[in-house]
């Protein structure tokens, strides 16, 4: 085959060519490097950049479009994908923006950073596979010094390689999450609960009182991104959703 360039490739070659284009751009999003709505160079650009047709960077950006990681828009280009909150029967908010908008001070406190491989019991709990490589996160947010929630999270780094190098020492791992990291599936549990006494210590409540836990995983393409468990005060915090018929 000769491209327009004067280049020459080999059938197997540029099925070899897509794949390390789309490899190449992916290791960029999961990075973190090209956050959500970042625009991915144009089609022409990476035809320069690789030396290859006009074919074989488009079969790479679609099937990076077939994967949820990015999305194309009409005249203005390919973008890497916003994480799917308006998807879900119940957007969970960003926790910093929710006790802003409730006219408070929000603090974040982490409690611990460990990364460690995932053991026969953290497979069955957090669906991932013996021996993957994960990153807990323990931590408090609070609304005006009031604990609001207490947060235990795990991160799949086959999923998130980047959250292996970050401390999670200033920014909630939620919002970096929202802010870095694409997924295309969710689910969301919701119970009430009474409190052990480590949380009920953490949250600074009686272990009588009422608490809400919100459990989430969410996936990108069958992959664990995330699990997350969230523990309310029950008497500070309730979830609503409002939503139409057919929606």
């Amino acid at each position: 085959m000769t491209y327009s360039n004067g280049q020459t490739s080999s059938a197997s070659g540029d099925i070899a060519l897509h794949k390390r284009i789309r490899n190449d751009l992916e290791e960029r999003i999961l990075s973190g490097d090209w956050p959500p709505g970042h625009r991915i160079p144009y089609e022409h650009e990476l035809m320069a950049q690789y030396g290859c047709a006009r074919m074989t960077v488009n079969r790479a950006i679609s099937a990076l479009v077939q994967s949820g990681l990015v999305e194309r828009r009409r005249r203005a280009g390919t973008f890497v994908a916003q994480p799917g909150m308006e998807s879900a029967v119940l957007a969970i908010p960003n926790l910093p923006e929710e006790i802003r908008k409730r006219g408070k001070k929000y603090r974040y406190e982490l409690r611990s950073r460990t990364g460690r491989t995932a053991d026969a019991a953290d497979a069955k709990t957090f669906q991932l596979d013996a021996g993957s490589q994960i990153v807990e996160i323990r931590s408090r947010h609070f609304a005006d010094e009031l604990p609001f929630v207490s947060e235990t999270r795990i991160i799949n780094v086959a999923a998130v390689p980047a959250a292996a190098d970050t401390s999670f020492e200033a920014t909630p791992p939620g919002s970096w999450l929202l802010d870095n990291v694409p997924w295309t599936e969710a689910e969301h549990n919701i119970y009430a609960i009474t409190p052990t006494r480590q949380v009920a210590q953490e949250l600074e409540i009686p272990r009588s009182m009422a608490c809400l836990c919100l459990e989430r995983r969410t996936w990108r393409n069958g992959l664990t991104v995330t699990f997350v468990r969230q523990i309310f005060r029950g008497d500070v915090y309730h979830l609503s959703a409002r939503f139409a018929p057919g929606h």
